[in-house]
């Protein structure tokens, strides 16, 4: 681990060991790694989260390959990564965002069937957020795997879902897309690995048109990828699968309406996310937008843009937005069935 003497300042060693305890079930239940397979660390050392989990990897991994990113370039990564054969592991531990070239380092490194555990802008969440990030790492399979798959079955049945944000109800009145699964278990799956921490299932209405209420969302995702909780609950009025209205709105929100507007000319709502994290809820945040959506509860996207399910209309790299939107989570309904109530999935 770094020395004492570093400009970033270390996390308590209780931490470290709490993220290697977390990490080690990722590793052997999840990503199902294996002595026989090689693995390669890529960190920097630019935020005191990306050092914790760097010596925490040090410990799970000590045959590990460990690279820092700031010391070498991009072709010596590269050719340390040509070395490696299918189902070997690469984690990487970024402050910010790591670019060897013009594509994502996990896209690149899937289609070679490599493994990825991708922690990607840990200098978002300073402090506190650290220890709430390193709290949602922990792996329970048996959660993870039973009551993800028990809604997975349940969205793909369900002929209708409603979201009540207390009192205020988005109806889906239809079919749901199949949907799909982030919960470690990637069996039958192309690729092994993600951003981490995972715990998610989503879909989103097969007809978008069939959507219609309200709903009250506690935080969004701003202009710059963060976290913004206003003072109040902002709720949106859905007409048709649009947002039609917004009632007490704030500037930054009315922000990101007007730049979906200005490119795509409505705003649709389109994922409809159920977050199984339990380290993340209204009162337990982090300032990264991607990470804090595994928050128990329902998250929803707005702006034309999802990438997992075609739609006419919706031309891939022609439609821009994906604004995640965080609903005050009182009761969730699949086919008339509850399946989410007092801050917990009941299926």
């Amino acid at each position: 681990m770094s020395s004492p003497t570093d400009p970033v300042s270390l996390l308590p060693e209780s931490a470290v060991a709490t993220a290697a305890r977390h990490l080690q079930d990722v590793l052997t239940l999840a990503i199902e790694t294996t002595p026989a397979q090689s693995a390669i660390v890529v960190f920097d050392t630019a935020c005191q989260l990306a050092v914790a989990l760097t010596e925490a990897y040090r410990r799970c991994l000590p045959a590990a390959h460990f690279i820092d990113f700031d010391a070498v370039s991009p072709a010596a990564i590269q050719a340390q990564f040509a070395l490696l054969a299918a189902g070997d592991l690469v984690v990487l531990i970024q402050s910010t965002n790591f670019r060897l070239d013009a594509y994502r380092i996990r896209v690149e490194l899937f289609k070679r069937a490599l493994k990825v555990i991708e922690h990607p802008h840990l200098a978002r969440m300073p402090g506190a957020q650290s220890l709430h990030y390193i709290a949602a790492l922990a792996y329970d399979a048996a959660y993870y795997r039973g009551t993800g798959r028990a809604l997975q079955a349940r969205i793909d049945n369900a002929n209708s879902a409603v979201v009540d944000s207390d009192g205020a109800q988005l109806i889906f009145d239809g079919p749901l897309e199949s949907a799909k699964v982030n919960i470690g278990d990637y069996a039958g799956m192309t690729n092994v690995g993600g951003q981490f921490p995972i715990g998610e299932v989503f879909t989103e209405a097969r007809d978008l048109e069939s959507v219609n209420g309200r709903v009250r969302i506690f935080v969004f995702g701003d202009t710059n990828f963060a976290v913004n909780q206003p003072a109040q609950p902002i709720t949106l009025v859905i007409t048709k699968g649009r947002v039609s209205a917004v009632i007490d709105s704030t500037p930054e929100f009315d922000q990101v309406l007007d730049n979906i507007r200005a490119d795509e000319g409505e705003v649709w709502l389109r994922e409809l996310g159920f977050g199984m994290n339990r380290a993340f809820n209204r009162d337990c945040t982090v300032s990264d937008i991607g990470t804090f959506e595994r928050m128990c509860g329902i998250h929803l996207s707005l702006g034309a843009k999802h990438g997992v399910y075609a739609k006419p209309g919706f031309k891939r790299g022609v439609v821009r937005h994906h604004v995640d939107v965080f609903a005050i989570t009182h009761s969730v309904q699949l086919g008339g069935e509850e399946v989410y109530r007092d801050g917990r999935w009941v299926v």
